[in-house]
């Protein structure tokens, strides 16, 4: 007699109501953004909307209490403040930009060549990058420095300065020093995206131009800069943005003087604010720098989706 076995009883897990129970894709998208979400909305949207209300209110940093005054400290701001600031803004942000380019451009080219030692070079020049802002600025005080500075020490030792010359004391030279400062700091963050860029190129677009005849400069303009067309994009356009509302090398090496030559909005929004005490003039001049670095921030991000769609 054979004895056969009923099969073991199968559940249906497929109806089980606790294991029915799972995300869909978008609602598991949104709990792994929501972290983020909270923490930018506390310590970036919540603090902006605070300060553009508070640009509506005539309001101190010292004295209780405000009142409501429309866009009157807009007016204000744009009467007395608004325009030297942008023009100050934007000659820091354009030299700033295309000196650390220019030279961070040229090294990256002579580091991509079999130049000996490029490997302890490449680490040299890095060496400018990974120092706090804060130390350079204090490293190109004393450079400049009107009474004992190397530069000047430099300059009258080689015979082209008869006295030394006060570099940050001068509204005509504080401008460029301060740019030359950012300059040694910048370039080497544009050095490595660009070699980084240069090391893509196919050899051998370069090996079948040179057999054509094409020399050392018709190849770098019709073969290397096209290939690092998106890489220069958003190289120049980070730094234009970074440089736009760059504020410590500034503020340490001259405070925005001498006679405000050098008040870029970073300074002075910090200096309405903490140093004139007026908060509603603060919020109405960054109100107007958060516009005009909007529109960076739109063509940096159309910038990118391009670039993603080739």
């Amino acid at each position: 007699m054979t004895l056969i076995s009923s099969p073991p009883e199968v559940r249906d897990v497929a109806k089980s109501p606790r294991q029915g129970r799972h995300l869909s894709d978008k609602t598991f998208g949104f709990l792994l953004t929501l972290p983020a979400v909270v923490l930018f909305s506390a310590i970036v949207l919540y603090p902006l909307i605070g300060s553009l209300t508070t640009s509506l209110f005539q309001q101190s940093l010292v004295i209780p209490g405000r009142s409501f005054v429309g866009l009157d400290n807009f007016r204000q701001v744009l009467d007395d403040q608004f325009w030297p600031v942008l023009r100050n803004t934007l000659v820091f942000t354009v030299f700033s930009t295309a000196c650390p380019f220019i030279l961070g451009f040229a090294l990256a080219l002579a580091l991509n060549t079999r130049l000996p030692g490029r490997a302890v070079l490449r680490g040299v020049f890095l060496f400018p990058w990974v120092i706090p802002g804060v130390v350079v600025s204090f490293a190109w005080l004393w450079i400049f420095n009107a009474n004992y500075g190397l530069l000047n020490g430099v300059l009258v030792q080689l015979g082209l300065i008869d006295a030394p010359v006060s570099w940050l004391g001068d509204p005509t030279t504080a401008m460029a020093a301060i740019i030359v400062a950012k300059t040694w700091a910048s370039f080497p963050w544009i050095m490595v995206m660009l070699l980084a860029g240069l090391q893509t190129v196919p050899a051998t677009l370069h090996e079948a131009a040179a057999m054509d005849g094409a020399g050392t400069l018709r190849r770098f303009w019709h073969i290397t800069l096209p290939h690092l067309r998106g890489i220069i994009g958003i190289v120049v356009l980070l730094e234009v943005i970074w440089n736009f509302q760059h504020f410590d090398m500034i503020y340490v090496l001259t405070g925005g003087g001498p006679a405000g030559a050098t008040t870029t909005f970073a300074v002075a929004v910090y200096e309405t604010a903490f140093k004139g005490f007026d908060l509603g003039r603060a919020g109405a001049l960054g109100a107007l720098w958060l516009l005009l670095l909007l529109v960076l921030v739109v063509g940096y991000v159309r910038l990118a989706e391009r670039e993603e769609k080739r």
